[in-house]
């Protein structure tokens, strides 16, 4: 009979990391990581102190993940023995691991097991096989190696037994082998982000191989090779990073059970997928959509509507939720600067956002007592109101009112009629309001709060009897108010707050101090609301000069335009020069030079013909010279200079020189005569010039030294 156990059942830890087992790790320290991990050593059973010198733990192979399990057994099924006690829990983890079509066999010899006992009783066992063997015509002798498999053994334990055992004993047929380098090529090629296919990798590493005439496995070896020995997860995290390895695990359930109405809500914005046509722009916008949820009945309580993000629409929509309904206790929100900004959140230690300092004022929602948490950044399924979003993108974009208006939810899912329209900013309102409101009131819901009411109806039946707080008119001042905190002048105490500038009197007794500035954000010529640090309201300050935008909104959207133009002219630029000037220098260094042939004239101007004297000259009269007149007239000269010296003749090498010489004072930028300009330019046309200036690039000016 085949082993059903291996033939070491205890392991330490450092056995566990040499034993090469799939799905172990190869180290001790990632053995002991794991073992703490799965709380190994708090079994009861399967793990113990290790007796002997050195002491430690032992670990039982049950443990084991079940891929290891299997292997142990398949390397210990080399070796038949006698029958002897089995582990039944060892033979079921075994029979558990094979396919169901050997299960099924399985169960087929057990029903025939059972047919002959039950004949039996009424003949002999031998007649009985005999019988039995014949209706499903197969061979006595088989029924019998069938008995002598579950002989001793229990009879709700046969099934394991009776399973074929040729999955448990090793196959004979040889392996491939390959060079360790090949596997270390293969996996450092295909384990990246990049996530390239199996092919093309192989390909690579293939071509690698035969150059440095390294051993290699074929592509479909190779490929039952990865899949054996890495474990899923490990590709998933290496091809596919963090987020990938979060897909591996489920999702975390929360009992949303135990909260009450407005007891916590979340929040976040979300981009509708609908071209509005909006005041004061030429082109149609996508809006954004800041809104609260109710985390007890899923409820919307409170949304704004604008251009983008920011911390205004969110403090207004936060105002309504308040003022509607109360004050909530607990607050969810993602690291958006929507959210995460000092106005709302201010004095937060755990905020993913800005430089958080001890002097920071504290926002409204931590001064309202509301406590602030973080969801995991970029982890939609951390905040449940994107489960309702995703109902908005078909019940509200795609409303029969915005035929033509719908964008798609993808880049390649545009639909035909694509920008054929945009819905005006007041109807888009009213549509949204509609269907927020039909979105409450929908009746079988079916989560654990709803239980088939609707959303209305669940908040108002825990609203009724939940205690709920209400705003004081001082905290009303808090979320209809912006904070910034701001230093005073030294001299006389005034404020200055984006371009604008505020003061009173009483502002001098605090001169140079830092102060807590409170204004509302949508008008900020209003004047504002000036605080110490500590929360301790001060006085009321004007606006001294007007000469900001009339609203903060309006100095957000100037600035962002501005860093838009700015970052759209650095792409552009970025995508023309294709590749950088060092590069191209690069590629132009490696360039062979071209042999430049001697340049000969096509038109040849001819020199100047020197006459010679005639051989036989005509006769001229010559006049008579007295010799005392010469030598009077030769005394009456005066000699007012000296005589030039006659200039030595210029060589080619002078005439190349000189060119030279011009030329460099050219290109400094020196002042070069007309004439010398005049003759450069006709001696650059000679060949003479073309051949030196090619000597002359081609071994520099050491070839015209001497």
């Amino acid at each position: 009979m085949t082993r059903m156990s291996p033939q070491q059942e205890w392991w330490t830890t450092a056995e566990i990391a040499a034993s090469g087992l799939p799905d172990l790790p190869n180290t001790r320290q990632g053995v002991d990581a794991m073992v703490e991990r799965l709380g190994w050593r708090s079994h009861p059973t399967f793990a113990r102190r290790r007796s002997g010198r050195g002491g430690g733990w032992e670990y039982c192979w049950k443990l084991f993940p079940s891929r290891a399990q299997a292997a142990l057994l398949k390397s210990g099924a080399e070796t038949a023995v006698t029958p002897a006690p089995l582990d039944r829990g060892a033979a079921w983890t075994w029979y558990d691991a094979l396919p169901q079509a050997v299960k099924d066999k399985a169960q087929s010899r057990l029903a025939v097991i059972r047919r002959v006992e039950e004949l039996s009783g009424a003949t002999t066992k031998f007649l009985a096989v005999e019988f039995v063997a014949a209706q499903e015509k197969i061979a006595p002798r088989t029924v019998w190696n069938w008995f002598e498999a579950i002989e001793g053994v229990d009879v709700s334990d046969r099934l394991p037994y009776l399973a074929p055992r040729h999955r448990s004993v090793a196959r004979k047929a040889p392996k491939a082998e390959a060079d360790p380098q090949f596997f270390s090529w293969l996996k450092a090629d295909f384990l990246r982000l990049e996530r390239p296919s199996f092919a093309s990798c192989y390909d690579r590493v293939v071509g690698l191989c035969r150059a440095r005439g390294v051993q290699f496995l074929s592509s479909r070896t190779a490929r039952r090779w990865i899949e054996a020995n890495i474990p899923r997860v490990t590709q998933v995290l290496a091809r596919e990073g963090e987020r990938g390895l979060a897909k591996c695990f489920p999702p975390q359930i929360r009992d949303r059970s135990t909260l009450t109405a407005l007891e916590a809500v979340n929040a976040d914005c979300h981009k509708i997928d609908v071209f509005v046509q909006w005041p004061g722009f030429e082109k149609p916008v996508r809006p954004q959509i800041a809104a609260f949820q109710d985390l007890y009945s899923n409820k919307f309580l409170a949304y704004r509507v604008d251009l983008d993000p920011n911390k205004v629409a969110v403090m207004a929509a936060w105002g309504e939720l308040v003022e509607t309904y109360g004050i909530p206790r607990h607050c969810l929100f993602d690291n958006g600067m929507e959210f995460a900004n000092k106005w709302m959140t201010g004095g937060t230690k755990t905020r993913f956002r800005f430089t958080v300092r001890d002097d920071d004022a504290l926002g409204v929602l931590p001064q309202m007592g509301v406590q602030v948490h973080w969801a995991t950044p970029a982890h939609g399924q951390a905040k449940p109101i994107e489960r309702a979003f995703r109902d908005w993108c078909d019940r509200v974009a795609k409303h029969p009112a915005f035929a033509g208006a719908y964008v798609g939810n993808r880049p390649d899912a545009k639909p035909e009629n694509y920008m054929s329209r945009a819905i005006p900013l007041a109807e888009f309102l009213e549509i949204l309001d509609q269907q927020i409101a039909a979105h409450n009131a929908r009746p079988g819901r079916l989560t654990g709060n709803a239980r088939g009411r609707s959303f209305d109806e669940t908040f108002a039946e825990s609203y009724a009897t939940a205690p709920i707080r209400k705003a004081t008119p001082e905290q009303h001042r808090l979320w209809l108010m912006g904070q910034e905190v701001r230093k005073l002048d030294r001299s006389h105490g005034q404020l200055t707050l984006h371009k604008n500038s505020y003061w009173a009197d009483w502002m001098n007794e605090y001169a140079g101090q830092s102060v807590l500035a409170r204004f509302n954000p949508e008008n900020l010529h209003e004047g504002l609301y000036v605080y110490s640090l500590a929360g301790e309201y001060l006085g009321y300050a004007e606006c001294r000069e007007k000469v900001g935008f009339f609203d903060m909104v309006g100095a957000k959207m100037h600035a962002k335009a501005e860093r838009a133009r700015k970052k759209a002219e650095k792409e552009l630029l970025r995508a023309t020069r294709e590749i950088s000037v060092d590069q191209y220098a690069a590629e132009l260094a490696q360039m062979p030079r071209p042999e430049t042939p001697l340049m000969e004239a096509k038109v040849v101007e001819m020199a100047p013909v020197r006459h010679r004297d005639a051989l036989i000259a005509p006769r001229m009269p010559v006049p008579d010279i007295d010799p005392a007149v010469e030598q009077r007239r030769a005394a009456m000269v005066l000699n007012f200079r000296p005589a030039e010296p006659e200039l030595p003749a210029e060589t080619p090498k002078d005439r190349f020189r000189r060119a030279i010489d011009i030329e460099t004072r050219s290109a400094a930028g020196e002042r070069i005569g007309e004439a010398e300009a005049d003759w450069l330019s006709r001696y650059q046309t000679t060949p003479e010039y073309s051949a030196r200036k090619a000597i002359l690039d081609d071994f520099g000016r050491d070839s015209f030294t001497g």
